[in-house]
């Protein structure tokens, strides 16, 4: 099958994700309405877990069933940066004023992904150290899972603290004509739609690095990332149009933790093991937490987002991507072991 063919179930991929996006992210918003929880717990667990299920689809349909563990990883680790760089940017300038900020976001939800960027690194580390893994002088460990255990505990932590507010707040929302059990069967359909369109969209990352002699890696930290990061962008964009500015940065913060501390380690669980390859996932994880220190001083400077950083984000972005090439294709190897075609 030709390279058209394989663009072409990207984007039916990419139309199915968005699509089941769509009905989880209303679903998510109308349950936690008729629960009664707060606007940026609302944000940060109910919408956030619901758009990131594409995520996890990855991990877990790139594992099981391609054996293609790394691209799972890659595409957590590209969406992670797609949502903190590219959706707070296209947030803040489809928004009327500059993207609103608030001390709970820097102080906990921003610091508390900073921690989930840690625990995952760790994660990584204590496989290479205790179960190390000999191969083409990468660095490798096998990830089990006992190891998986450490960041979904770090999980557990954050949905404690979510829990105590929601416990603090009283809501003064009506949660209207809203029935709970019409919505949670719109959201399992949205999640049925989810998982057809990640496997499009990992067969297609499979084959772009086959066809073109590029590593599949690269299409999970771009094309499968972008294409699974729909949902958030999704979410995040419209209530940053509907002046929800919480909401919106909330979502993006709350997802990518969940992603991080949930989605790879759930697909360890059900997998049993996987080899990661520490060599790329060091300096990739370096990245991402230079691009989190960004969104934080850009949140903590004045608690708004403003359009001069967007760009800025924006731009961060547009850098990391050209880096990825130019290292898939050896004009730069700053990436160790990443060889084209492997």
């Amino acid at each position: 099958m030709g390279i058209l063919f394989w663009i072409a179930c990207a984007l039916a991929g990419t139309a199915l994700v968005w699509g089941g996006g769509g009905l989880l992210e209303s679903s998510s918003e109308r349950l936690a309405k008729y629960y009664g929880l707060p606007e940026i717990v609302k944000g940060a667990v109910i919408v956030a877990i619901g758009s990131s299920f594409p995520e996890l689809a990855t991990v877990v349909v790139s594992t099981l069933v391609h054996g293609e563990f790394e691209l799972g990883v890659a595409a957590i680790i590209g969406s992670a940066l797609f949502n903190i760089l590219v959706i707070p940017a296209l947030s803040a300038l489809v928004s009327k004023e500059p993207l609103p900020t608030n001390r709970d976001l820097v102080y906990k939800e921003a610091q508390f992904y900073m921690i989930a960027v840690t625990a995952l690194l760790l994660t990584f580390s204590f496989a290479v150290i205790y179960n190390p893994v000999a191969g083409n002088g990468a660095i490798q460990g096998e990830l089990t899972r006992w190891l998986a255990l450490l960041p979904l505990l770090v999980y557990g932590v954050y949905m404690f603290v979510q829990w105590q507010d929601t416990m603090e707040h009283e809501s003064d929302e009506d949660a209207g004509d809203v029935h709970p059990v019409r919505e949670w069967g719109r959201l399992a359909v949205g999640l049925v739609l989810i998982l057809i369109g990640v496997e499009g969209l990992v067969r297609a990352a499979i084959n772009f690095g086959e066809i073109l002699a590029t590593p599949s890696f690269l299409w999970g930290i771009t094309v499968v990332a972008a294409g699974t990061s729909i949902p958030d962008a999704f979410v995040s964009v419209r209530a940053a149009a509907r002046g929800r500015g919480v909401t919106s940065t909330a979502n993006v913060l709350g997802s990518n933790v969940f992603d991080l501390l949930c989605a790879i380690p759930l697909g360890i669980l059900i997998a049993g093991t996987a080899v990661v390859n520490f060599s790329v996932a060091a300096p990739l994880m370096g990245v991402l937490t230079l691009a989190t220190v960004l969104l934080f001083v850009i949140m903590r400077t004045s608690l708004v987002v403003s359009s001069l950083e967007s760009w800025l984000l924006l731009g961060a972005y547009g850098l990391f991507v050209g880096w990825m090439v130019t290292e898939s294709f050896s004009v730069t190897n700053l990436i160790v072991n990443f060889p084209p075609g492997q």
